[in-house]
């Protein structure tokens, strides 16, 4: 192949990437007027790339009038790489921060399933401390750091129904919209006596929350000042990691 030709198909590839990067996550479809906003393309270029990203199942056009938005072999790319991500050493420099700005135990918990699971933990140096251990898993609608999850988990009702008495039910979805709202969750004396835990969600492409970070504490230490300056901590060490882990940092945190 000549160099000319060579030129041309990279070219080609990286205007194919400028395409697939100008979808967000606040407008997942697109026209083709507004695709040539975001990206320096002829009207033709831009509908020829569009035509065979399609036929690879990178683009799929919808509706009348015509939009394109990203298609499933966007998914798998995303999936492949979600599962190779090695969660405990991606996040090991902003639980390193959260370790030496709180001096408390810190976790990152991963949702599975019902539960969330511990698979890393950074324990305090401090006599007096709490920790549960990498491995440790508990019930997703329990604690801080379950809470951070099923706030922004795609069906928070699947996880209750059957688990939390209906009388409660009401106000445990209202303490979920809470720590939407807020970005953090806390729990005192829940699952051990005497304990503080804070917790915040990170999540992967396409804004699907992963797990938690999660600082744990004695009560004598973790007051109400100190929470708030442990939550605030916590929601920038877990957009950091949610940008790592693949999110938009549009919608991060």
């Amino acid at each position: 192949m000549s160099t000319d030709k060579n030129s041309e198909g990279v070219r080609a590839v990286d205007r194919a990437l400028d395409i697939l990067m100008a979808f967000r996550a606040g407008d997942p479809r697109l026209s083709a007027s507004e695709l040539l906003k975001r990206v320096d393309l002829s009207r033709p270029t831009l509908y020829r790339l569009l035509r065979t990203l399609e036929q690879r199942g990178f683009i799929v056009s919808v509706g009348e009038p015509q939009r394109f938005q990203l298609g499933p072999s966007v998914a798998h790319l995303a999936r492949m790489w979600t599962s190779g991500l090695d969660l405990a050493t991606l996040s090991q420099p902003m639980m390193r921060r959260l370790w030496e700005q709180t001096g408390e135990t810190v976790a990152l918990l991963v949702h599975h399933g019902e539960e969330r699971v511990c698979v890393a933990e950074m324990p305090s140096a401090q006599p007096l401390s709490f920790k549960r251990g990498v491995g440790h898993s508990e019930k997703v609608i329990l604690g801080a750091s379950g809470r951070a999850i099923l706030a922004f988990a795609d069906d928070a009702s699947h996880y209750i129904h059957g688990k939390i008495p209906k009388a409660r039910q009401k106000d445990y979805l209202d303490e979920l919209a809470r720590i939407r709202q807020a970005g953090y969750a806390i729990s005192r004396d829940e699952l051990i006596q005497g304990a503080v835990a804070i917790a915040a969600p990170f999540h992967s492409a396409g804004n699907k929350v992963m797990g938690s970070l999660a600082v744990y504490g004695p009560s004598a230490r973790v007051d109400a000042p100190q929470v708030k300056r442990i939550a605030q901590w916590l929601k920038e060490a877990a957009r950091e990691l949610s940008q790592q882990a693949g999110a938009d940092p549009a919608q991060a945190g």
